[in-house]
């Protein structure tokens, strides 16, 4: 089975190096590993990338600058220098926890299934927020998802984070692939074309990667306003789910998950979280009542709005 892996870089730091080990090191051998950087100058700085590039042949580069970044275009890129019957998809802050994980990744790329995703795991660093939102989007069960799971799961029968991902080419070229412009939710869209297709996408527990953010309230804002404005950008997958029944049950779940861990006094501060992160997303949805000024002024990806 021939298995590429493709990373979106921008201003990597030495966890590169670790993410790059730890490839090396899976069960499943790696083909190539695409690294798709934006700006070079931040790539050239790394000390000791030489290095790195010379002891890892398979490993190949391509720079882009900050204005030609786009989470669809790029990704797009990246598939398109592949001839992989399979291709992984991982961002430059996801480490595999052990040598199995694209084993278990890849594992159920047959039969109707065209994407599968792996589970999420807070480090040692991540707030208690953190930690609790990794268990509620990515618990133990690992399970597979198909048209029929709508009425259930409602928007989650579209989730597939592409932090880490694998993805089979021929569906993916038969569905024609990540959309060309996407602000965010690239992998969402994809995910809503395969489910539509008729296809399934299945979620690999064991597939475990370290990944976790701890962003403030602003962080948050940032980040959902761009969330709200790649649905209003899609309503043909976004309008016919709804993301708000999603977001109460995790806020109930939060709280039942903080007091039964004796954590009640993060509960405040989680509510503020949600209100910023609500407000970013309302006015995401909105955007185009908005002044340019203002999209420039809440969106994480101001880069997005000036090409």
């Amino acid at each position: 089975m021939d298995i590429d892996v493709i990373i979106p870089l921008y201003k990597p730091g030495k966890g590169l190096f670790s993410l790059l080990d730890r490839l090396e090191r899976q069960t499943v051998p790696v083909g190539r590993i695409l690294l798709l950087n934006t700006e070079r100058a931040y790539f050239d700085a790394l000390d000791g990338i030489r290095d790195l590039l010379e002891k890892y042949k398979n490993v190949e580069v391509y720079h882009l600058t900050k204005r030609e970044f786009d989470h669809g275009h790029t990704r797009r890129l990246g598939v398109s220098r592949s001839k992989a019957e399979i291709f992984v998809m991982m961002t430059q802050d996801a480490l595999p926890k052990d040598s199995r994980m694209l084993e278990h990744l890849t594992a159920n790329l047959k039969g109707n299934v065209a994407v599968s995703y792996g589970r999420q795991l807070a480090g040692s660093t991540s707030s208690v927020l953190e930690q609790f939102s990794r268990q509620f989007n990515y618990p133990r069960e690992s399970s597979i998802k198909s048209a029929a799971d709508k009425e259930r799961l409602g928007i989650k029968t579209y989730f597939c984070s592409n932090v880490c991902a694998a993805y089979r080419r021929d569906i993916y070229d038969k569905l024609g692939g990540f959309v060309e412009k996407a602000i965010f939710n690239e992998d969402m869209v994809y995910a809503a074309a395969v489910i539509n297709a008729g296809y399934s996408i299945a979620y690999e527990a064991e597939a475990r990667v370290l990944h976790a953010h701890n962003y403030n309230c602003m962080q948050q804002f940032h980040r959902n306003f761009d969330l709200g404005v790649s649905q209003a950008d899609h309503p043909e997958v976004f309008a016919s789910v709804r993301s708000e029944s999603e977001g109460m049950q995790m806020v109930k779940a939060a709280t039942t998950y903080f007091i039964e861990n004796h954590r009640i006094i993060k509960i405040p501060y989680f509510y503020l979280q949600c209100f910023w992160k609500y407000a970013g997303y309302l006015l995401g949805k909105h955007y185009r009542s908005l002044p340019a000024k203002w999209i420039l002024a809440c969106t994480a990806s101001p880069d997005y709005w000036l090409k």
